[in-house]
């Protein structure tokens, strides 16, 4: 984990889930809870379930779609909200992610998160885990109708809260979300080394990663 170069960095966007949350709500939510419920209350058999919905689920992968409670809720016939409530007690923020949000707005920093998650789903969480306080804005894709995968979402972003992009860190747990941001000219990434809690450390590839979150304070 390198140094970061605080002086040079004047502002801070961040990623929501698998990022400052533990994606294990998000990731239990779609791979076992979803299935199970779309079983019952459809009337197939789990393994029925789980054939229909994956085809969906990479069709719509990286769109906006993927990330929208609406859509969903239309595509399978099922009260996304209310299902996704049924687990919310999974819903956690990451070991030392308020500490460090803390610090970074005392040091004077401007911290936007940036989440594609839909506006229920964001609000979901922020009814359970305390995040807005530390935040200068709360972006949703979804206001400006391209997902973070999009270079038409940062160009969105740029006109709404006129950042310097080699003058910010951005961090994020999809390589392709950072890849873009690269691509628009974002100066400082970094990756997520264990979005979800209970799965396995990922291989981030070209981008050095966030393991701990106290490190990233060395030299504020």
């Amino acid at each position: 984990m390198p140094v970061l170069p605080w002086s040079a960095i004047d502002t801070v966007l961040l990623d929501m889930d698998g990022t400052l949350l533990d994606l294990h709500y998000d990731n239990r939510f779609w791979l076992e809870h979803l299935p199970q419920r779309y079983a019952e209350l459809h009337g197939v058999s789990r393994a029925m379930a789980e054939l229909e919905l994956r085809p969906l689920f990479e069709q719509h992968a990286g769109t906006l779609n993927w990330y929208c409670l609406d859509f969903w809720s239309r595509e399978l016939r099922l009260p996304i909200r209310e299902l996704k409530l049924e687990i919310a007690d999974l819903i956690a923020l990451k070991p030392d992610a308020d500490t460090f949000l803390a610090a970074i707005r005392k040091a004077g920093k401007r911290v936007v998160m940036i989440t594609n998650a839909h506006r229920d789903s964001l609000s979901l969480k922020l009814e359970r885990v305390e995040l807005e306080p530390y935040f200068e804005r709360l972006i949703s894709s979804h206001d400006y109708g391209y997902p973070k995968e999009s270079p038409q979402f940062w160009d969105a972003l740029q006109a709404d809260i006129g950042f310097e992009p080699a003058r910010s860190l951005f961090i994020d747990d999809t390589l392709a979300i950072l890849r873009s941001a690269r691509r628009f000219g974002v100066g400082y990434l970094l990756a997520v080394r264990q979005p979800d809690s209970r799965a396995e450390l990922r291989d981030t590839q070209e981008f050095a990663a966030v393991e701990n979150y106290r490190d990233l304070l060395t030299g504020l």
